[in-house]
């Protein structure tokens, strides 16, 4: 196996300086006069330097997608490179390493425990970030216009936010007035994290609901009690394990079964956003009883972001009892 030579790994961060740089000065005015903090500055575009680069409030965020070539060195000369484009100080430059491949990692895995953490701005709303404790920031940039979407249909809806991460989407549903919203997610982290986003909005009371919950186990129940609700919203993981539970998701074998879950929760209806970020996703969504199915990906991939799959996205309207699947 050949590893990347000094060299080379110079010609890189001056590839990875002078495109960071080129971009953040096409971007930084328009998303500042449109109040968007956080946006994608390098999105793998160039093939030999594995990396994205996220741009955070004055704070730069390296994640190297790892391969067994990279030397020890590769990532902090890319750190530098990009720190000295956006003469940036040095603790404003944060990196982190992913893996293509990533059946068994957890998404969410704590990776120190600074607990420092600032506010961002995304139009109108604010959000918590910590850039160094988890492989993830707190906000999924690439969604900010699919929340507009949620957003403009949520007056007067009761929302539900599955696999909610830290509640993006039920703030954005919450500011275009829903009735009321429930934000779901296994993990107590993020359901915290979750209501102090809400609460950094104005949002609080007993409209705004929190559930640490396994998802299958939450919409079972919710069946069971004949709770609905009338605008969902589900991203769910492309994989997982829980070992205690003897539970395994796989988002290509699984989907069909999740959603089918989903829909006897939704009103007749009512509309379900669903989303992944599996890059090799096969969907099968043709075989759900729905109306309106209709794949939303172009319309909700913002213009920073050079991967146009970095997530893919659909929208469909639940039907009535008794009507005949046409799938």
């Amino acid at each position: 196996m050949k590893h990347i030579t000094p060299e080379k790994t110079t010609h890189h961060a001056e590839l990875l300086g002078n495109r960071v740089r080129k971009q953040y000065r096409h971007l930084r005015k328009r998303f500042k006069r449109a109040g968007i903090d956080c946006f994608r500055l390098y999105d793998w575009d160039i093939p030999e330097v594995r990396a994205v680069v996220d741009w955070c409030a004055g704070h730069a965020v390296i994640a190297e997608y790892v391969r067994k070539q990279t030397g020890p060195e590769w990532l902090p000369a890319m750190a530098e490179a990009v720190r000295a484009a956006l003469d940036l100080p040095a603790d404003h430059v944060h990196v982190k390493q992913r893996r293509t491949k990533t059946e068994d990692e957890l998404r969410y895995t704590r990776l120190a425990e600074d607990n420092k953490r600032f506010t961002v701005s995304e139009r109108d709303l604010k959000f918590w970030v910590n850039l160094d404790d988890f492989l993830d920031t707190g906000l999924y940039s690439d969604h900010r216009d699919t929340r507009v979407l949620v957003r403009d249909l949520a007056a007067g809806q009761d929302f539900l936010n599955l696999f909610a991460y830290t509640g993006a989407f039920s703030c954005a549903a919450a500011a275009g007035e829903a009735a009321s919203t429930g934000t779901v997610d296994r993990s107590q982290t993020n359901l915290d994290w979750a209501r102090d986003n809400m609460q950094l909005n104005g949002f609080a009371g007993d409209a705004h609901r929190f559930e640490q919950a396994d998802v299958d186990t939450f919409l079972s129940r919710a069946a069971k009690r004949g709770e609905s609700w009338s605008l969902v919203f589900c991203d769910p993981p492309s994989f997982f394990k829980d070992v205690k539970a003897g539970k395994a998701f796989d988002i290509n074998r699984d989907h069909i079964r999740l959603l089918r879950q989903v829909l006897k929760v939704t009103r007749p209806g009512g509309t379900v956003f669903f989303s992944t970020n599996h890059q090799r996703f096969e969907p099968r969504l043709t075989e759900l009883s729905v109306d309106g199915l209709r794949e939303l990906t172009p319309k909700t991939i913002p213009e920073d972001y050079r991967n146009r799959r970095i997530h893919r996205c659909w929208r469909m309207t639940a039907r009535g009892s008794g009507r005949p699947n046409r799938g």
